[in-house]
């Protein structure tokens, strides 16, 4: 009543040196060329994508108003905590939401461009 099965590092059928699972050894090695500054900061990125970000968020747009000015506004209750139903977590999610936005398209065009990507 004992089952047989294949070794789990062939599959049945195949010729015996088809692997079912990779060896990792080879695919995260060191010597493959893995990059350790894989992020390749770069501070003109975090500058210019403030700056893209401050600059447009600071136009009256919003009844006569920024959406800069309308976040910082709502921070000046500042030792009190905001409820739930305030503005503020609307402002706070929409600015930080754009400039994150700026900041990842900006990496990307940064270095896509000194890398020649594009």
């Amino acid at each position: 009543m004992a089952a047989t099965f294949a070794s789990p590092s062939t599959v049945v059928g195949l010729a015996s040196t088809t692997s079912l699972l990779p060896n990792p050894a080879k695919k995260f090695s060191l010597s493959s060329g893995f990059e350790r500054d894989w992020l390749r900061t770069d501070l003109n990125v975090i500058g210019f994508g403030l700056i893209g970000w401050i600059a447009p968020s600071s136009m009256p747009a919003i009844d006569g108003k920024s959406l800069t000015g309308l976040f910082f506004e709502s921070i000046a209750q500042f030792p009190t905590p905001p409820p739930l139903t305030s503005q503020f977590w609307l402002w706070l999610v929409l600015w930080h939401l754009g400039l994150f936005i700026t900041l990842t398209f900006g990496q990307i065009g940064f270095k896509g461009r000194t890398e020649e990507y594009f």
